[in-house]
């Protein structure tokens, strides 16, 4: 595996809230260990003097559970620390939110980024593929991502661990490099 250059790799740590607990609303998820990869890839980060930015999604819709004046809307505990950036949105993509992400990356010089957090096809996937269309080496890493079933078109319920399977396909090559917890944190040594 190529190593990143160390000069400037962001954290890019998308929507890791509370109100993705509420399986009341979003339904059976996968990867049990995602919150503990992030903490450590956060950890890592930081010791390593390498930026972090936080997203965080202000849903405008009546039933979520992360609109801004719900207890969802704050982050998990594993997301500790403060960021170098804190971006907030009501969309998918991190890049169309405030502060505008991909000014702070061009001012801070940053061209590549390592993407994990919540949902692994929704926001995470969205902010992949946007970033590598703007040009940034992006580096998905798939175990620090969850997501949850979906039922398909035709009524028939798509597993989690397929959806995430079927994301990270999607991505290599063409938007990203889908690695691990582990490879993330050896880039960084």
């Amino acid at each position: 595996m190529p190593q990143i250059p160390l000069a400037r790799v962001a954290l890019i740590v998308v929507d890791v809230q509370k109100g993705f607990d509420d399986t009341s609303y979003w339904g059976p998820r996968n990867n049990p260990e995602c919150e503990n990869n992030i903490s450590t890839l956060i950890d890592r980060w930081r010791r390593s003097g390498q930026p972090i930015v936080f997203v965080r999604h202000d849903s405008i819709e009546d039933t979520s559970p992360l609109r801004p004046d719900a207890p969802g809307n704050d982050f998990k505990p594993c997301i500790s620390g403060r960021p170098d950036l804190l971006v907030r949105k009501t969309v998918n993509s991190a890049f169309y939110g405030e502060p505008d992400l991909h000014e702070w990356l061009d001012r801070q010089e940053i061209k590549d980024l390592a993407i994990c957090g919540v949902t692994t096809n929704h926001c995470c996937e969205t902010t992949a593929r946007m970033a590598g269309n703007l040009g940034f080496g992006v580096f998905f890493i798939i175990d620090a991502t969850y997501t949850f079933d979906r039922k398909a078109v035709d009524g028939s319920m798509i597993p989690a661990d397929e959806i995430m399977r079927v994301t990270a396909a999607n991505l290599q090559c063409e938007f990203a490099k889908v690695i691990s917890t582990q490879q993330g944190i050896s880039m960084l040594e």
